[in-house]
């Protein structure tokens, strides 16, 4: 088996019920391994939750991360997506403050370039959405931190469902 870390997503069916997410999350803690995104949200059933999870391990770790899942009585399924053709975004605010008319201008031009919505703007101030996958995330994030000084970044984590056709992340 091929021991190199890499990332992995993963994700869960549950029971929509008190403590699933701190028992869930609780197993990845006690493997010693960080969640890089944690989503959940109930799914069409009310009783019924999804969980979105993306890590980075061994594939043996994985493995039995995968089994202590599948044994926990809360959770319903287990769908390893590391490797599955997978629809996947994750959003991103990006809030520029005490901008310039010039940063301004170069904020709307990011948002065309990168299809993202100016959803609230001031005087000095501009706030941008992006829906997109992380990977393409990461590099706003980056472009941003390298053009502006006052910023402030928050990120929801991925959620991700298999794709119709043969289309990837």
């Amino acid at each position: 088996m091929d021991n190199s870390m890499k990332k992995r997503w993963i994700s869960l069916y549950v029971e929509n019920q008190v403590g699933v997410l701190s028992k869930i999350s609780g197993l990845f803690s006690g493997k010693s391994y960080n969640l890089d995104s944690l989503t959940v949200g109930t799914t069409e059933d009310p009783t019924v939750s999804r969980m979105t999870i993306a890590t980075v391990s061994d594939d043996e770790t994985f493995e039995q991360i995968k089994k202590q899942l599948n044994r926990m009585v809360e959770v319903i399924k287990v769908i390893d997506f590391t490797n599955v053709f997978v629809r996947m975004k994750e959003i991103l605010y990006v809030k520029v403050q005490k901008c310039t008319l010039e940063e301004k201008t170069e904020l709307f031009q990011i948002a065309e370039t990168f299809k993202a919505r100016v959803i609230d703007y001031g005087r000095d101030s501009v706030l941008l959405e992006f829906v997109q996958t992380a990977t393409k995330n990461d590099a706003v994030v980056k472009l941003m931190k390298e053009e502006f000084k006052n910023l402030e970044v928050v990120r929801g984590g991925s959620v991700g469902i298999e794709s119709i056709s043969m289309m990837e992340r």
